[in-house]
């Protein structure tokens, strides 16, 4: 529980260290969220960093934020976007298949290799594709809401810090 709390601190001590636009922060992470619920471990950073530079926004938002999916929330986050997404795709995987023949797979990709992609073509189009339109529909979900809480987050932080300024002069 420590740890988790000591995590939180650093996440938003991160976010509100940076000197840019509170919009731009928001945008990096944002951008970071949309990455980690779409692209499969291995690709994100990768995608992430380049559009932070190319847009102009907060790398270390576009770099944490792809944090959403890290092997402690996997577990949970990819056999449900491959769930919904198949679910959208109209070819339903059962939450049993997934969870006892397709996750332990989905963890052990590893997009540098040629087994990793070995094993992503022997999970099928129905996996994969599920897979790409749950975490497009994840990211629709969390990445205004990322925008929009982190957005507020600095203001009220650098308000919070000016109030604080102005009571001791």
């Amino acid at each position: 529980m420590f740890a988790i709390r000591a995590y939180i601190r650093l996440l938003r001590h991160k976010i509100v260290a940076e000197k840019a636009p509170p919009e731009n922060i928001a945008r990096g992470w944002a951008l970071g969220v949309c990455i980690g619920s779409t692209i499969p471990f291995g690709l994100q950073l990768i995608i992430s960093i380049p559009l932070a530079f190319r847009f102009k926004i907060s790398k270390i938002g576009a770099t944490l934020g792809t944090l959403i999916t890290n092997p402690v929330s996997i577990i949970f986050i990819y056999p449900a976007q491959c769930w919904v997404g198949s679910r959208i795709l109209g070819e339903p995987l059962t939450w049993e298949y997934l969870r006892n023949d397709i996750f332990a797979r989905l963890v052990e990709i590893n997009i540098f290799s040629r087994a990793g992609w070995r094993i992503l073509a022997d999970l099928g189009g129905r996996v994969v594709g599920g897979f790409f339109i749950g975490g497009i529909l994840l990211a629709l979900i969390v990445t205004p809401a990322t925008y929009i809480a982190v957005k507020r987050f600095v203001v009220a932080h650098r308000m919070r810090v000016q109030r604080r300024k102005a009571a001791r002069q």
